[in-house]
């Protein structure tokens, strides 16, 4: 395997793990970078762009004998890492003086209040405690990229818990609950207000809402591959019930959770990529993706840093912990991004982020100053803890480790 890219002297266990990747892990086509201390200390790539297209890559025949390689400008859509990128914008938000935390949404959004959800706040619609993870009609794929229409189905469902008492993972209805809240505080939509204010002056190839003139960026990801890679995969916490069983039984909160757009959409289909679902369907480099962490923690190639000391401290403050009634594991989340645990193992116990499901991965360690992004066309059935991503924070964590 050709391994493309730069690393920095140190960091060189970080390149062999992703090489392992694909040597042991069944990897096609991927890229990972680690920014440390604001400086690009990791920058690589391998594999092809079409995961279709890979299967010669490890002798197991059936691709594309000439399949186009991954190169440095290759996008990847990145699926819930989205979320992590998505929710900083009410951090920056309420930063800047224009939304209040602990205000119920309702002062901002007052059709949200249907159905006794009017004292839910900010706060606990971030965390994941806004209890209304499903909803009661799926919305067709049209539905789900108009925002008018995706925005009012969430704020007329009713709670399936009382909000506040208990969390879980709201998979598609969290990218549409950030939607509605953000586009009524600023009068734009979240990935034109995240293009304006964040991507655009940094300088980042990432979108929630790929442009048509970048759609030839983007690679395309394979069906969900059934792989055991060596030390198992993702939440391998043994709950009574496991997510796989749950997600089998159309009327768990897990199969509904994340079956809230039906007919399942095609993810390679420029039409879903170009949509603005930050829920689901960021687009992104792993570049970029590590880059946006990186300015979240200090400066980053002269740009100022994004986030004050304050509001760093909330990405990473605790506000729900415990059984997930969705993923029915332990899950931890701050305001919008996942924490370091268990069921979603980052660098440390200051890391916030957030998984794609899948694979990708992103995450700021303001302990260690590193910042990291994974994105892969390889699709796993893992939620939170892909082993090959894994993999390649334990190497990050080994180089850490050694430069101390």
């Amino acid at each position: 395997m050709d391994v493309q890219g730069t690393v920095a002297a140190g960091w060189e266990p970080v390149r062999d793990a992703f090489l392992r990747n694909f040597e042991q892990r069944g990897e096609r086509g991927a890229a990972v970078a680690v920014h440390h201390d604001g400086r690009a200390v990791v920058d690589l790539w391998a594999g092809t762009r079409d995961a279709g297209g890979a299967g010669d890559i490890g002798g197991a025949g059936g691709g594309d004998p000439d399949p186009a390689p991954w190169t440095a400008g290759t996008a990847q859509v990145v699926r819930s890492a989205a979320k992590g990128v998505a929710a900083v914008v009410p951090l920056l938000l309420h930063q800047r003086g224009l939304l209040d935390l602990d205000a119920p949404v309702a002062a901002y959004w007052p059709e949200f209040k249907a159905a006794g959800k009017d004292r839910v706040t900010v706060r606990q619609l971030l965390a994941h405690r806004a209890g209304v993870p499903v909803l009661d009609r799926p919305l067709t794929l049209a539905e789900a990229t108009d925002l008018a229409t995706a925005t009012a189905a969430v704020a007329a469902q009713a709670p399936v818990w009382e909000p506040g008492t208990a969390h879980g993972y709201h998979a598609h209805t969290f990218g549409w609950l950030l939607s509605g809240l953000v586009h009524r505080v600023t009068g734009r939509t979240i990935g034109r207000w995240t293009a304006e204010e964040i991507t655009g002056p940094l300088g980042l190839d990432l979108w929630i809402g790929l442009p048509a003139a970048e759609a030839h960026r983007a690679g395309r990801i394979g069906p969900v591959e059934e792989v055991e890679p060596p030390g198992g995969g993702a939440l391998r916490l043994r709950p009574k019930r496991s997510v796989t069983e749950a997600y089998q039984d159309p009327g768990s909160l897990t199969r509904r959770a994340f079956g809230a757009i039906d007919p399942r959409p095609d993810e390679n289909d420029p039409a879903y990529l170009a949509a603005e679902l930050p829920g689901s369907a960021g687009v992104a480099t792993a570049r970029a993706l590590s880059g946006f962490y990186a300015a979240l923690l200090g400066p980053v190639d002269g740009a100022p840093r994004l986030l004050t000391p304050e509001s760093l401290a909330l990405a990473g403050t605790e506000e729900s912990a415990g059984q997930d009634r969705v993923l029915l594991v332990g899950t931890r989340f701050g305001l919008g991004h996942m924490l370091h645990g268990p069921a979603s193992p980052l660098l440390g116990p200051s890391s916030f982020g957030h998984p794609g499901r899948g694979g990708s991965l992103g995450f700021a360690d303001p302990d260690t100053g590193v910042a990291f992004g994974y994105v892969t066309n390889g699709m796993r059935r893992t939620v939170t803890a892909d082993p090959r991503a894994q993999a390649l924070v334990r190497a990050v964590r080994a180089a850490v480790d050694a430069t101390v």
